[in-house]
């Protein structure tokens, strides 16, 4: 029909949340989790692999330094997904001490491997995997990474 404009879907958004105790022993609920949602997206292996690094490696921080000497509070890690059409956005959450992420410097690899000492990397690591990274620091009350990645087919 002429001045009738089509029909358009509109763009499917879902929302995921898991909430785990800060603990090693559960990053492989939180991959498993995440890597289950980027497959029904679409998302190649490739980048399946490179969303779980990621989140792997912001959980571990978490699970390292954010409840370091915190005895009183509940050492939780919070893990929301929200999906777009062509997009995964993950926000990692604690209540720890936090920290400050304009602090860490991008490491000098040629530097970072002449010492051979592990660990450094992981900001590092999330900000070159993912499309976009952001923080939102609020010690003791919620601090949190959020982290995106565009499907592109």
């Amino acid at each position: 029909m002429p001045g009738k404009k089509p029909h358009t879907l509109p763009e499917k958004k879902n929302s995921y949340r898991l909430k785990l105790p800060a603990d090693s022993a559960n990053l492989d609920i939180i991959r498993k989790f995440i890597a289950g949602i980027a497959e029904n997206m679409g998302f190649s292996e490739e980048d399946i692999y490179q969303i779980e690094l990621a989140v792997d490696e912001a959980c571990a921080n978490v699970i390292k330094h954010a409840y370091i000497g915190e005895n009183t509070r509940e050492k939780e890690i919070h893990v929301r997904v929200k999906t777009r059409a062509k997009k995964i956005e993950i926000t990692i959450a604690d209540r720890g001490i936090g920290f400050n992420p304009n602090s860490i410097k991008t490491p000098n690899m040629e530097e970072y491997l002449k010492r051979m000492k592990p660990g450094g990397l992981g900001l590092h690591l999330i900000k070159t995997l993912m499309d976009k990274v952001s923080f939102r620091i609020n010690p003791g009350v919620r601090n949190e990474v959020k982290m995106s990645k565009s499907l592109v087919k």
